[in-house]
């Protein structure tokens, strides 16, 4: 794996941006051998954009560290990276995918998120088809689902897409295979959206683990498939608030507008995150309703509602224009049209006992709440 390049390795050093800290390389490698407890996010950040050599240097430092070190470490990067756009630690987290500690090849394929680089296709198909470790085959069988959309929109060869597709297939019916990769997986394959996912999601929707149900909706969401739209309004009234917060989320990815009445409800649901994925979906499903809506959030005194409310209004007048908001788009169908009236009347039934309101973000459906 460690011979795997990114194109943008073969850049001169001229064209490498500036690093916005003080902190330098030495002084990293030095802070990396400490028995400091905080990971300082300046000096860590003087591990980005590494070029051959310093990544070199780096490694001669880490295969000494000891494994608990290394874990946090590989931890903060991929943390650091996501919220500061100009932390770039690609080689680093390729160097890492062969690392002996599981948790830390875990870490690497997550911090690998925006790599695009059909190259990582083989190594991540290789873990998920042998790496010794369920949360490891896990990360792999998330990180291909990308390539897969890659396939599906045509920005890399059919070829790659079959081989994912058929890994992918191999973990979820595989008798033996741990139920978060098998979840993993199916989350990943929605994305073709065809008859066998359907049948795919079906099976996963039946199953009785919660955790399995969850995937399954998450994967009507993902694969933008209109058949799931009834499926997933009725789950908007589900009393566990893990299925709640995927089904407010997959009427967003399905456009579905027949449910702007009930994800105005859940905008006070006792559960935040079922809330937070209420205001993004109002956002992505847009018309006049969910704008006021929005905006009615926006001026209330919860501030990290309104952050978010304000984050989904700039996407909806994005996507819309400003001149659209003013008229709301109707129903798409008759079928449609009925299935709003039920939502609104509120003949949607569940065999469930209600269960008690809590955080999903300690939950592993979500690693960083976004798959």
């Amino acid at each position: 794996m460690n011979s795997i390049t990114n194109m943008r390795n073969n850049e001169p050093m001229s064209s490498r941006p500036e690093r916005s800290f003080e902190a330098d390389l030495k002084s990293a490698l030095r802070y990396l051998q400490s028995n400091e407890v905080s990971l300082s996010p300046s000096l860590l950040f003087a591990l980005s954009d590494l070029n051959r050599q310093e990544l070199q240097e780096f490694a001669q430092v880490w295969h000494v560290l000891p494994a608990d070190r290394r874990r946090r470490v590989a931890q903060a990067m991929t943390e650091l990276a996501e919220e500061r756009i100009e932390a770039d630690f690609t080689r680093i987290f390729r160097y890492l995918l062969d690392d002996e500690d599981a948790d830390v090849r875990a870490h690497a394929i997550n911090g690998l998120w925006e790599d695009e680089d059909h190259a990582l296709i083989r190594p991540l198909i290789g873990a998920l088809r042998s790496d010794q470790a369920a949360q490891v085959r896990a990360a792999a069988a998330e990180a291909l689902g990308r390539f897969l959309l890659l396939a599906e929109t045509k920005r890399i060869p059919a070829t790659d897409g079959d081989e994912i597709r058929n890994a992918l297939l191999a973990a979820i019916r595989s008798g033996s295979e741990d139920k978060l990769v098998r979840r993993r997986s199916i989350e990943s394959i929605a994305y073709l959206g065809d008859e066998l996912v359907r049948d795919i999601i079906a099976a996963a929707y039946a199953d009785d683990d919660a955790k399995m149900r969850a995937t399954a909706i998450f994967a009507m969401g993902r694969s933008a498939d209109p058949y799931w739209r009834r499926t997933v309004a009725q789950e908007l009234y589900s009393p566990d608030p893990q299925i709640r917060f995927e089904a407010a989320r997959a009427v967003g990815e399905l456009e579905f507008k027949a449910s702007v009445p009930r994800l105005i409800e859940l905008l006070e649901d006792a559960d935040r995150e079922v809330q937070s994925a209420a205001i993004t979906s109002l956002g992505q499903i847009g018309g006049k309703e969910a704008r006021r809506a929005l905006i009615a959030v926006i001026e209330s005194d919860d501030e990290v509602a309104h952050e978010l409310a304000r984050d989904a209004l700039d996407e909806l007048e994005f996507a819309s224009g400003s001149n659209l908001l003013l008229v709301d788009i109707g129903l798409e169908s008759e079928e449609e049209a009925l299935l709003a009236d039920e939502l609104e009347e509120g003949d949607v039934e569940f065999d469930e006992e209600d269960d008690e309101p809590r955080d999903l973000l300690d939950d592993d459906l979500h690693p960083r709440r976004k798959r």
